[in-house]
């Protein structure tokens, strides 16, 4: 399996995904874009992880490698790659599929409860606890299924093209200096209210961040396998 990530800032890596790739003896590249680094041959690579990123998919001005980088995800998904997105990610494959963006009404920041409906136990928990980090949402891209959410978000991940394709709204691939990272290069949008917790509380719950990596592992482990099986089957 040849995995490629994008990564939109230094402080948003693939964390957990790397040491999960590296056990399975995976091979993995990244472009990044904070770098200037260009985008590979979609011959390259056989699994997409598209990463977060303090910016909005909107902000091509600012961004300009933002319009390559959804006419590179949408390549990926019509040449049936696997792919992942994350926060940013997952908005990203969204539009790409035709879906609107959009600012949501509560912004969300903190670890707060997931909750997964029946198409979503196959590859997740019933309830979690998932970092969260974003103002905008996404709206279901057409013929995708609609995963889990939460009380800020209804729309928190979705899969598309039989499970080929999921996005992730939530993090939970962030070690814990990942997510500290985040919150230091973001401190003035952190306001406590009902849907952001103060950066103390964040950090402070320790046993969250383990739970959650637990969480990707398995997650990756079933997209791979899955995928894995049916090139199997195939052959």
């Amino acid at each position: 399996m040849r995995i490629h990530c994008l990564e939109h800032v230094w402080f948003e890596d693939s964390a957990i995904i790397t040491d999960w790739a590296n056990h399975k003896g995976y091979s993995i590249t990244k472009t990044r874009f904070f770098k200037g680094e260009r985008l590979p041959d979609q011959k390259t690579f056989d699994f997409l992880v598209i990463l977060g990123g303090p910016m909005n998919i909107y902000q091509d001005t600012k961004y300009p490698w933002l319009k390559e980088e959804k006419v590179f995800i949408e390549k990926a998904i019509n040449n049936d790659k696997v792919v992942l997105g994350i926060c940013l990610g997952a908005q990203l494959i969204a539009s790409s599929l035709g879906a609107k963006i959009s600012v949501n009404k509560d912004k969300e920041i903190g670890w707060f409860t997931v909750t997964t409906n029946t198409a979503g136990t196959i590859l997740l928990p019933k309830k979690f606890k998932a970092f969260h980090f974003h103002e905008d949402t996404f709206e279901l891209p057409k013929q995708a299924k609609l995963l889990a959410e939460t009380k800020a978000c209804r729309n928190q991940a979705f899969s598309f093209n039989k499970g080929k394709v999921i996005g992730l709204q939530f993090h939970l691939e962030l070690k814990a200096d990942g997510i500290k990272a985040i919150i230091d290069n973001a401190d003035s949008e952190i306001i406590e209210n009902k849907f952001i917790q103060s950066p103390l509380v964040i950090m402070n719950k320790n046993h969250n961040f383990a739970s959650a990596n637990k969480i990707m592992t398995n997650l990756l482990n079933i997209i791979t396998e899955t995928q894995i099986k049916k090139e199997g089957n195939n052959g």
